[in-house]
């Protein structure tokens, strides 16, 4: 009798990745770009990030603000757009004249999504063939898992801290998912050759 376990070899899934190894390796020197960028310039990179983020929750905001106005005309409901609108704005108001709590928040959500996407990519790297770069993969998921803890243990470290350690994880990241592209690639290549 043969069983299946969620770390079964999963071969549909390996050619899937290596027919886009272009779009890995993209996001691998996309990755490393901003690593470097925050190495050389930590406090510019996180008042980038606070000015992004207040930009995005204007923008959303306006959208439910805009949405709430059209259901109440079609006599929808609208009272949660409006609601989203307003703490949407709140939300890009506090990260302009808040920057540090902005920060703050701001790495309790990075921590997250860090341990999140971490576990996603161990998981997944376990279903990959071992030729199809399984390591690389395991790789990034666990230095993604470790920079999510690092972020929930060290939140006080300091905004420069903080920054380099996304400088070097984003770097680091993005050079392992450039060699996983590279070894996609050339199992692509075997399978099509």
């Amino acid at each position: 009798m043969i069983t299946s376990t969620i770390f079964d070899v999963d071969y549909r899934m390996g050619t899937v990745l290596a027919r886009d190894w272009g779009l890995i390796v993209l996001r691998g020197l996309l990755g490393i770009t901003i690593g470097i960028i925050a190495l050389v310039q930590p406090l510019a990179t996180v008042g980038a990030l606070v000015l992004l983020f207040a930009i995005y929750s204007v923008a959303e905001g306006i959208a439910a603000l805009v949405s709430a106005v059209r259901a109440a005309r079609a006599r929808q409901k609208w009272g949660w757009l409006l609601f989203l609108g307003f703490v949407s704005l709140g939300a890009a108001a506090a990260a302009l004249l808040m920057p540090l709590i902005a920060i703050g928040v701001f790495l309790l959500i990075l921590a997250f999504w860090a341990i999140v996407g971490g576990g996603a990519l161990l998981f997944a790297a376990f279903r990959l063939p071992i030729d199809h770069g399984r390591w690389w993969l395991a790789t990034a998921g666990l230095l993604s898992l470790v920079w999510g803890i690092l972020l929930l243990v060290e939140p006080v470290a300091g905004v420069v801290a903080l920054t380099l350690w996304f400088g070097a994880y984003t770097l680091g990241f993005g050079i392992i998912l450039v060699i996983l592209g590279l070894t996609l690639r050339q199992r692509h290549r075997r399978r099509i050759g």
